[in-house]
């Protein structure tokens, strides 16, 4: 009996997350840097405070890019390039990235232009009275998705010797 209180006495702790799944902790940890971000670059363009930036899609820098590139640079730095898992992360940042700068960012521009027609509306248009206006923030331009791919990037590469 006392051999095996010896044996869980002397048992290393375990290893703190970011050791465990260093990729995902990278990714989280990115795209928490990048909302976070947001307030300040919003800050900076509007001169305004919005904490809604802290949970909201759009604007500088994209924590979707920031989030993929994270994931795909942590695979690199702790298990190569040419493996399978580095394959998968980055083609996963690349649909992400063009969706994000291409797909969504013309949905963006869309509801902007329809928000716009439906605010010129007469009122007794039926469309007019019942419209509650679309979401306008959703896509990033490219410098946005860069900006959000070097900061994934660059908290990857901070992490790689945290243990």
């Amino acid at each position: 009996m006392d051999e095996t209180l010896t044996a869980a006495a002397s048992a290393p702790p375990p290893p703190p997350l970011a050791a465990v799944n260093r990729p995902l902790f990278s990714a989280v940890l990115a795209f928490a840097v990048a909302q976070f971000l947001k307030l300040f670059t919003t800050w900076y363009k509007e001169k305004r405070w919005d904490s809604r930036r802290l949970l909201g899609s759009g604007g500088m820098p994209s924590s979707h890019s920031a989030t993929v590139a994270a994931l795909a640079m942590a695979i690199a730095l702790e298990e190569g390039t040419g493996g399978s898992s580095f394959a998968l992360a980055v083609i996963l940042a690349s649909i992400v990235m063009y969706d994000a700068s291409g797909i969504r960012l013309h949905a963006s521009r869309q509801a902007e232009l329809l928000n716009q027609i439906v605010c010129e509306l007469p009122p007794e248009h039926p469309v007019s009275s019942n419209h509650r206006p679309l979401r306008e923030l959703l896509g990033h331009t490219p410098l946005q998705v860069c900006a959000g791919a070097v900061l994934g990037c660059l908290v990857s590469y901070l992490m790689r010797g945290s243990t």
